[in-house]
């Protein structure tokens, strides 16, 4: 063995040396390899999940993937449809439609007008859709009977009849608007356009147009419905009706009133300063006055004096009394500690004596009635009331219409839980106590004693043949008893003082000594027209307001065109505030009438 020197101690060897570091090279090559193929695995994995996700999106997947490509490349515009237009009884539109846009933000379709989408287009807002907004050319005049347009509600989609509507609908919300709902709606049309990267539209692949909406020809005369409007500009609330002696409604209104055009013509819409409301806000806020109420349909008041109509009827047409019955009016009758006092006696301390039935209609004498309901009866008076359309609706087309009510010795038992008293009679023969009409209902029972005894029902759809609700409620000689009271009423001695000798200036009136008088020391022009009505003061409440105001009348008396009801809420006297205003209205018919 060959020494190797003192640097290194005898047992340190060369084979003991050769043998480490053949161990350590044989390591670095294992490690390499396993290396290697870990990563040649990964490799291989991913290449086959690749290629297996390649497989699902072209092959199982494909068809869904191209219809997204396709939606991403192209996309449908609604185009929506116009409404019908709404037009009065000689072809005058009540409605128009004109240019707009509409914008759904969080769910709510949003109106926009043409100024304000021009701003949001330069703004680049592109969510924008062409639309035509309803515009109501006569604002308040119309708001409760034409109605408006505003989105469809949650509770409008679960009826059947909205079930081919969205929840970004426009509809009918009130008036005829609402009732011809699916006459007026026109059908959508649709384009497929096909648009580049941003958005813009390279081309049109389709289009189907949109079907308008059905226009609609009312009754409503809107040269009478103006004058109804402008006769009632000092009356906070109330209604008026006016009719045809076969139920053709002329003019139908309410105040307060409001201008439909708040809802449909955009944010930036300012109403004109005669307007009872200037907001939105300001409209829906005002619960006292309740401007969304179509006071004529769905108000309901004691009718007062006008139900003396009715009351004299039930006694002619039950033959309990005739032209010779009579009552002495004592200005006053009492009734153990209560008593029951004529109005006449009550204001000026006087007396009309003696008095027939025609007497007591001209004079509206309470005494009269008193003892006439006493002598009919409830029961009688509410059968014969009944056959003139209380206590029920009369089927307008208007949603909305409520039935009133008409009391019975029954109805008091059972709801009141009392039997029914002397005073209940004598307050139910004068229109008070628990009897509830409609406006709507006042006109209706002078409707049919316009026409001589048959009830019609009411609509404003034009060219409907004539419903007949009821008839023969009157045989000829009671109806002319109760036309000559009416007559009287408007006449020199009667109570309703504006219409005493009421003119008009049109010489087409043909003077027949009935119907249209000549008048002495005037203009050939001018004609007398025999009116006939009935007044009614009504007290509601605690005593402490001031009576309802109403009037109901047909002219010509012998031959009527027209009939008009007016309700003046907590107004005062029938007579002085209420008159006026139906004279306004027969001035503005008959200047105008053949």
């Amino acid at each position: 063995m060959v020494k190797i020197g003192v640097a290194f101690p005898d047992y340190i060897s060369k084979d003991k040396g050769r043998k480490i570091r053949n161990f350590d090279f044989g390591e670095k090559i294992s490690s390499k390899k396993s290396r290697d193929l870990l990563l040649l695995g990964i490799f291989i994995a991913a290449v086959v999940i690749l290629l297996a996700r390649l497989f699902v999106l072209q092959v199982l997947q494909g068809s869904y993937y191209r219809g997204l490509s396709d939606s991403n490349r192209t996309k449908t515009i609604l185009i929506h449809a116009p409404r019908g237009t709404i037009f009065d009884t000689k072809g005058r539109p009540l409605v128009y439609n004109i240019p707009g846009f509409r914008e759904t933000i969080n769910g709510k379709t949003h109106l926009v007008d043409r100024n304000t989408a021009n701003m949001l287009i330069a703004q680049g807002n592109k969510n924008l859709e062409i639309d035509s907004l309803r515009e109501y050319p006569y604002k308040d005049a119309f708001a409760h009977v034409v109605g408006y347009i505003g989105q469809i509600s949650p509770d409008d989609l679960k009826q059947d009849q909205f079930s081919n509507y969205s929840s970004g609908d426009l509809i009918g919300k009130e008036g005829i608007e609402q009732e011809y709902e699916s006459v007026l709606v026109g059908t959508d049309g649709k384009k497929l356009v096909e648009e580049d990267s941003l958005g813009h539209e390279v081309r049109v692949l389709g289009q189907t147009d949109p079907t308008p909406g059905h226009d609609l020809n009312l009754t409503l005369d809107l040269d009478v419905q103006n004058a109804a409007y402008d006769a009632m500009k000092d009356v906070k609330k109330g209604a008026v009706i006016v009719s045809t002696p076969k139920g053709d409604v002329l003019a139908i209104l309410s105040k307060p009133s409001f201008d439909p055009n708040l809802f449909t013509l955009g944010e930036n819409y300012k109403p004109a300063s005669s307007s009872a409301y200037q907001s939105l806000e300001d409209l829906l806020s005002d619960s006292q006055n309740e401007p969304f109420l179509d006071r004529a349909i769905s108000g309901v008041y004691p009718p007062g004096s006008t139900f003396k109509l009715v009351v004299a009827s039930a006694g002619l047409a039950n033959k309990i009394i005739d032209e010779s019955f009579q009552v002495d009016d004592t200005g006053i009758l009492r009734v153990g500690s209560f008593s029951f006092s004529n109005w006449y006696f009550t204001q000026y301390g006087g007396v009309d004596g003696l008095i027939n039935i025609v007497r007591a209609i001209t004079r509206s004498n309470d005494i009269f009635f008193y003892k006439l309901a006493e002598k009919i009866g409830v029961d009688r008076i509410s059968q014969t009331a009944a056959k003139f359309g209380l206590g029920k609706k009369l089927g307008i087309d208007l949603e909305g219409e409520e039935p009133g009510l008409l009391p019975t010795t029954a109805w008091k038992q059972k709801v009141i839980g009392e039997q029914w008293y002397l005073g209940d009679t004598y307050h139910y023969g004068i229109g008070q106590g628990f009897l509830l009409t409609t406006p709507l209902q006042v006109n209706a029972w002078t409707q049919a004693i316009a026409n001589g005894g048959t009830l019609y029902g009411y609509h404003l759809l034009k060219n409907q043949s004539p419903q007949v609700l009821s008839k023969g409620i009157l045989d000829p000689k009671s109806f002319s008893l109760i036309r000559q009271g009416m007559i009287g009423a408007c006449s020199t001695g009667g109570v309703a003082y504006p219409l005493f000798n009421f003119t008009v200036k049109n010489s087409k009136l043909p003077v027949d000594g009935k119907n249209f008088l000549s008048v002495a020391s005037s203009s050939a022009d001018m004609r007398q027209v025999v009116v006939a009505c009935k007044t009614g003061t009504a007290e509601h409440g605690d005593g402490n307001t001031l009576a309802h105001a109403w009037i109901t009348l047909f002219a010509p008396a012998y031959n009527p065109q027209i009939v008009v009801t007016v309700l003046a809420e907590d107004s005062g006297e029938g007579s002085v505030v209420a008159g006026p205003i139906a004279k306004k209205i027969l001035e503005e018919w008959f200047s105008k009438s053949n």
